[in-house]
């Protein structure tokens, strides 16, 4: 465990060195593109595309959802809470001792760009290839029935 704790700490200070920045943590960057997509995207998409973007959206949260759970807190007052604070104007993420909204630039928590970027543009393929599996054993249960 030793050693992949440290394999991982180097993978991530080569990432930030390849990337040159890096993205807010602690669940900030996930309730910020969650509320820009709600915000400002769905407007612009039409019909189907709007419960699309909405449900990508709401996939987002996906990730400070279960960092509140996994620490012991109520998943939806503390994202409603940190949602509040970006309304506000201050990209907060999930504090983990306390559960509150904190700054996570300030308390040093950041993420990896290029893992981020591959998160979101891998999980609609893998979302569709989920479907997909699911639609083919659908018609082989119906085919069995027959």
């Amino acid at each position: 465990q030793m050693k992949e704790a440290l394999r991982d700490g180097l993978r991530a200070v080569k990432n930030t060195i390849e990337d040159g920045f890096v993205i807010r943590g602690a669940g900030s960057f996930e309730i910020g593109a969650s509320q820009y997509l709600l915000k400002n995207t769905r407007k612009q998409a039409e019909g189907r595309a709007k419960l699309g973007v909405e449900a990508f959206a709401e996939a987002l949260l996906g990730v400070p959802k279960t960092l509140a759970e996994n620490a012991g807190f109520d998943a939806q007052e503390t994202i409603i809470a940190v949602q509040d604070e970006h309304e506000a104007g201050n990209p907060a993420g999930i504090d983990l001792t306390t559960g509150e909204p904190i700054d996570p630039i300030s308390s040093g928590i950041y993420d990896s760009y290029c893992v981020k970027r591959q998160i979101i543009q891998s999980a609609p393929v893998v979302a569709s290839q989920l479907l997909l599996v699911d639609e083919v054993m659908r018609a082989g249960m119906n085919m069995r029935k027959r």
